[in-house]
C-alpha cells in the first residue's frame, strides 16, 4: 500500500511538468493563431485602410512643409562683453540656424556676414539680468530670430530662417 502511494505521488510529479509544458504550448499556439488572425484580416479592409492612411498622410503633409529641415552653423561663436553690474561679464554664444530647402540654405550661407551683423547688434543689447534667466535667453533667441528674418527679407523675399538655435552658451 505504501508502494502504491509513492507511485502515485511519483506519477503526479512526472505529470506536473508534462502538464505545464502542454499548457504553455497550447497558450503559445492560441496566441500565435490570434496574432495571425489579427494581422491578416480581410484583404479588402486592409486595402481600404492603406488608402485611408495614404490619404491622411498626404493631408498631413500638405500643411507641413515638404522640405526637410537643415541646420546652418555660423562659423564663429559670438563673443561679447556685457556691462550692468560691478564687473564686466563675458558671454560666448554658438549659433545654428534652422532652414528648409536647399535654395534657402545656400542663400543663408551666402549671407552669413549680414546675419552675423544682425545677431551681434541684437546680442549687444542684452543685459546681464536678462541672460541670467531661462526666460531671458528665450526672449533673446526670439529677438535674434526676428532680427535675422528682417535682415534676410529684402534680399531673399521671404524669412528663410525658421529658428535661431543656441548650441553653446557660456556666461562668465
Amino acid at each position: 500500500m505504501a508502494d502504491e502511494e509513492t507511485l502515485t505521488v511519483e506519477e503526479q510529479k512526472k505529470k506536473s511538468p508534462l502538464m505545464l509544458i502542454i499548457a504553455v504550448v497550447v497558450v503559445l499556439l492560441l496566441a500565435g493563431a490570434g496574432a495571425f488572425f489579427f494581422m491578416s484580416g480581410d484583404d479588402n479592409s486592409s486595402e481600404s485602410a492603406e488608402t485611408t492612411e495614404s490619404a491622411s498622410s498626404s493631408e498631413q503633409a500638405a500643411p507641413m512643409k515638404q522640405e526637410m529641415a537643415s541646420y546652418v552653423p555660423l562659423p564663429r561663436p559670438f563673443l561679447f562683453n556685457l556691462t550692468g553690474t560691478k564687473k564686466a561679464v563675458l558671454v560666448q554664444i554658438k549659433v545654428q540656424l534652422q532652414v528648409r530647402g536647399a535654395d534657402v540654405e545656400s542663400n543663408v550661407k551666402k549671407h552669413i556676414p549680414l546675419i552675423e551683423s544682425a545677431l551681434l547688434s541684437t546680442f549687444s543689447g542684452a543685459s546681464v539680468q536678462k541672460l541670467s534667466t531661462q526666460s531671458g535667453k528665450d526672449e533673446l533667441r526670439q529677438q535674434a530670430l526676428l532680427s535675422v528674418q528682417n535682415a534676410l527679407m529684402p534680399i531673399m523675399g521671404k524669412h528663410g530662417v525658421e529658428k535661431v538655435l543656441f548650441v553653446g552658451f557660456v556666461m562668465q
